[in-house]
Parts: C-alpha cells; structure tokens; sequence
C-alpha cells in the first residue's frame, strides 16, 4: 500500500466541502482552522510541503488572519480554492497571487486538482535537498577528510549503524552532528525507512504528548482527524532528537517510557501502538555534566548514552580544512563556481583557531564570495589574516563601497535566515516588503541563482 502524503488543508471552522473529502483517500489531510488564533508557530511533519486555501467570502479581518496562517505553516507550495472567482484588486486576489502557484473555483475537477498538488509535492521533494543551502549545506561535507580523528570517527559510526541500539552523538556546535546521524541511518538495516528528525528546542512542552505520540479524532476541540506522531512516523526507520540536551525534565520523562518499552499511547486514545523506530540523539552538551547538575534525567541518559561518538571540532582537523572548503565553494553559491581560494586565504584558513567550526567556516566562504570583486578569494575578504586571526576586511573601502557591501550582505543573509520567504525576511530585516524589494533590484541581486523555492508556476496565475 502506497503511503498517503501529508497535505494541509487550511479552510474556515465550518468547512464541510466534498473535494476534501475526496482528497482524504490519496492524502493525509493535517487541518487547520483560520477562524482559531494564529500561532507563533506549529509543528508539521517533515513531509509536509504543499497545502490547499479553502476560501469562502472573506472580509478583511480574515484576510489578516488567514495570511498570519500561511506565513506561520510556511509550505513550498499552496494552492487555493473558492467558490468563485475573485474580483480583481481585492484582498483575496492579493492574498492568492503572493502565495498561490495555483487557483480553482467551485465546482473542482478532483482528478485535476489531485494531478496538480501531486506535481507541485513531486518539484517540492525535488527542491527539498537544497532548501537551506546557506544554513546546512557544510553537513553533506562534514565526514569527509583524511585526518586520523575523522577517520576514526567514520569507523565508529560504521559499527553503531550496524545494531539497532540507540547511539547518541555528541560535539562542539557546527561540527556536523546532523551529518553523523544521517550516516548512521543510511549505512543502517534501516537505510529504506524513514528519518524523522524532532526538533527539540522547538517542542513545546504542552505538545510534547501529541507531537510525539500522535492523537486519536476528537482527542481535543481542533483534532478533525486522527494524526500519527513523531515515534509512529519513524516505524522502519530512524528518529533523530536534534538537540536533546535543551528537553526539559517533563518532556524526557514523556518518552522515557518509549525508550524502555518502546510502545506508545496516542493522546486521547487507549490502544498500546509498537513503534519500531531507532533512536539517534544529537546534544552539544556533556549529558553526564547535565545530570550531575540535575537538569537531564539519568535512566534517559543510560538509555540513550550505551553507543556514543563524539565529533573533533575542525582545529583538530586541520588537514581537511583546504578540501572542504573548496568543495563549499563548488556547491554553496553558483557564483562562487569561478572564484578560487589564494594560497595566502587558504594558509589563514588552516591557521584559524575555528570556535565556531565548520559553521563558522562555511559563513567566512560565503563573506569572501560576497565581498571578493575578484576571481581569487583573499584571506582579508575572509576577515582574516595569514595567521588565522580576525581583521576587517572592510577597511580600506569608501564610506559608500562600505554601505552597499553590508546592505547586500545583510540582504542575503536575511533572505537565507527566512528560506527566502519575503514577509519574514522584511521582518528580520525590520524593512516593509516594498523596500526590499527595491533594495534587491538597486543591488541587482538575481533570486533565480539564490532562491531554491522557486515555484514551477508564475505566482500571481489565476487558472
């Protein structure tokens, strides 16, 4: 049986409409209300990539509100759906043509609707590798090396893939821990099940038990629908707790029992559900320091601390510092792919003392590909010197040459920081989207090389 696909259905509290009925048999519908508050954040799946706008007659304030839904759910790709056509000029015209790659008005053709969301799913998933190119990219290149100490730790993780008890991976911020995880996984019995990753920073404690577990239909006032959790969703395969050192004592003490039994209750349901998923948690921190302090708990901490690696920071690695960075390079910024690192850039490179790792060494590149006007990349466009210390690579520039260098950089940086979605980018940036936009077409900065979001429709089609 094919698996059913996550698809969020955004609609008023009232919505009853056949179309989503019918979509129930080829997706998993996850339900959303925009009469409710809008949050300042939910949980999905980490399949969830595309959505539909199920749109009555809305006033302004429903606008307001439906628009705060679609920022807050922040999928690739949504779709709308409405009784009619809207007029044109009017807020939902806006509302679908900043966020809709595509429009149907009632009645549907389902086969037609089905057709489309499985094609935007399908260049959503093919997108889905470099979605965060400037954030992540340094993990697909953080086991990589000849060094002796990322050698030894690539044998390592080889034998613990090889079980199935949990491993827990350990190290500095930015040392590639996500990257180890991944390995594991893949060069596991369980390479062809699924890896689910649970951020733990982000899990609020009141969700602990429905995001893990799951919940029955009815178990609360908003659960349409019965929803499998994290543990169900990694049957197979492997769940990942990213970061598991910030879980606060009530929330470890919640898949303690999971951890010994490896069952699971679903909120408001009563049946004990087997969920065969593997464990692999991430910490930056000494749990042992952790639990002597009291702040993690011990019978969670044995459990998961039997097989553990801990991961060199980069100064221990020295060597592979010129081969990874040259393949960041190739891979991080398609304009980088004709620039080169000069000897001296290299040299300061090794000579870095690297507090922030491979992280740090990925945002001084992207520093010297954003401020090199030359195809040779320099130490000082690195912000360093031949010794590896910090300078300032700005200093000899004009007042005006300084300006326009940091508005771009900063530009950038906040597209990557919001995945390119431009309400949250002129949030972080404390700009209105009018003058972003403008800010982009002055720098001449060409999204099509940056943005990994880009929609196989022309926003703003009404079909």
């Amino acid at each position: 049986m094919v698996e059913k696909r996550p698809l969020v259905w955004l609609s008023a509290a009232n919505s009853n409409t056949r179309i989503r009925k019918s979509m129930g048999t080829n997706w998993d519908l996850i339900d959303f209300s925009f009469d409710d508050t809008v949050p300042l954040y939910t949980l999905l799946p980490d399949k969830a990539r595309v959505g539909v706008l199920e749109l009555p007659a809305l006033s302004p304030e429903n606008i307001s509100n439906l628009e705060g839904w679609v920022e807050t759910l922040d999928l690739t790709y949504w779709i709308a759906i409405a009784p009619q056509r809207p007029i044109s000029g009017t807020p939902a015209t806006k509302l679908i043509a900043r966020y809709c790659s595509d429009f149907h008005t009632l009645p549907v053709d389902y086969k037609r609707i089905n057709t489309v969301l499985g094609h935007l799913w399908g260049m959503a998933t093919i997108l889905m590798p470099a979605n965060n190119p400037g954030c992540h990219s340094y993990q697909n290149l953080a086991l990589e090396g000849k060094s002796q100490s990322i050698r030894d730790v690539r044998n390592l993780l080889r034998r613990f893939a090889a079980t199935q008890e949990p491993v827990l991976i350990s190290g500095e911020n930015g040392t590639g821990k996500e990257a180890a995880a991944r390995f594991v996984h893949t060069n596991s019995a369980r390479a062809h099940g699924p890896l689910v990753f649970v951020n733990c920073p982000a899990l609020p404690s009141a969700l602990t038990q429905s995001e893990l577990f799951g919940y029955e239909k009815g178990a609360f006032t908003s659960a349409m629908s019965s929803r499998q959790g994290r543990l169900e969703q990694a049957n197979g395969g492997s769940l990942v707790f990213s970061r598991i050192d910030e879980l606060h004592l009530e929330q470890q003490s919640a898949i303690l029992r999971f951890l010994q039994e490896g069952e699971i209750e679903r909120v408001g349901g009563n049946a004990r559900i087997r969920a065969d998923g593997r464990i692999i948690a991430i910490t930056s921190q000494q749990l042992p320091d952790l639990v002597a302090l009291g702040r993690f708990r011990s019978d969670v901490y044995f459990r998961l601390g039997s097989l553990e690696v801990k991961l060199p920071p980069l100064k221990n690695r020295r060597e592979d510092i010129p081969v990874i960075a040259g393949a960041l390079l190739q891979t991080c910024w398609p304009e980088a792919r004709q620039k080169r690192l000069s000897k001296d850039a290299i040299q300061s490179l090794v000579n870095h003392s690297w507090p922030g790792n491979l992280q740090e060494l990925q945002n001084r590149l992207r520093q010297g590909v954003l401020l090199s006007d030359r195809a040779v990349i320099e130490a000082a466009d690195l912000g360093l010197n031949l010794s590896g210390s910090t300078t300032n690579p700005l200093s000899n520039l004009s007042l005006k040459e300084f300006r326009a260098r940091a508005d771009r950089q900063a530009l950038l940086c906040g597209l990557q920081s919001a995945n390119y979605n431009m309400s949250e980018a002129a949030r972080v940036l404390k700009i209105s989207r009018v003058s972003l936009y403008r800010l982009l077409e002055k720098y001449n900065l060409n999204l099509h090389s940056h943005n990994p979001r880009r929609k196989p429709y022309r926003k703003g089609d009404l079909t």
